[in-house]
């Protein structure tokens, strides 16, 4: 395979993507690749299924129908590789409340084998400094969210899958985690993401993924 072949190849590519939950189809016959550099979104109304299509993604469920390659490969043949390019944050923060922030961060950096990482600018950075000590039980939401999202700063993973990542985080909050996937999409990382925030950044024009038709559509159908 050439250079320029392998250059074209995409990062992720879902291939006729089908989802039925509870006996009801979420989306049907869904297909896009995600290239270096490039920033998807995914939108639609409550429970259209864009959970639902991320934690399929992120390999946690899967699909009704369909399937999903990694660098060309099939995502159950090349599960290492992809688990070591993939970084997953769901809706919730995901921290550990009897533990500090910078516990927390230590502890993810163990787990994802993260690169040397100084802690302590990290917090920094997030506006943490001050709040190193205190159980993250006891931080606010916005402060439990700027926790977890100390793993988009020391992780080297390419691909990027969050949900609602801008979930009950403030002005200046929004804006540093805009920059740093304006940051990650230059370094040739790629990120799909959910959120029901605009995306002020000028750099940033994400590609939609649309599931608001899909929801309609079966919902008409279930009247018929």
């Amino acid at each position: 395979m050439t250079q320029e072949t392998t250059a074209k190849v995409p990062l992720l590519h879902a291939e006729q993507l089908s989802s039925t939950r509870g006996g009801r189809v979420l989306f049907d016959e869904l297909s896009f690749q995600l290239h270096p550099g490039e920033l998807w979104q995914v939108t639609g109304p409550n429970g259209a299924g864009k959970s639902t299509l991320l934690r399929i993604l992120a390999g946690l469920l899967e699909p009704t129908e369909g399937r999903i390659r990694f660098n060309g490969a099939s995502l159950h043949d090349n599960w290492q590789s992809y688990c070591q390019q993939l970084l997953f944050i769901g809706h919730k923060a995901a921290v550990k409340g009897e533990l500090t922030a910078l516990e927390n961060f230590y502890w993810q950096q163990q787990l994802t084998a993260s690169p040397n990482t100084d802690g302590w600018d990290l917090l920094e950075k997030l506006g943490l400094l001050g709040l190193e000590d205190e159980l993250t039980g006891r931080l606010s939401a916005g402060q439990q969210r700027r926790v977890a999202l100390t793993r988009l700063w020391a992780n080297k993973a390419k691909l990027w899958i969050l949900d609602e990542p801008f979930t009950s985080l403030d002005v200046q909050g929004v804006a540093l985690l805009q920059k740093r996937f304006a940051e990650h999409l230059a370094d040739g990382g790629c990120i799909i993401f959910t959120s029901h925030q605009s995306l002020t950044l000028s750099e940033l024009s994400p590609k939609l993924i649309d599931l608001s038709l899909a929801a309609q559509v079966h919902s008409e159908a279930a009247y018929d």
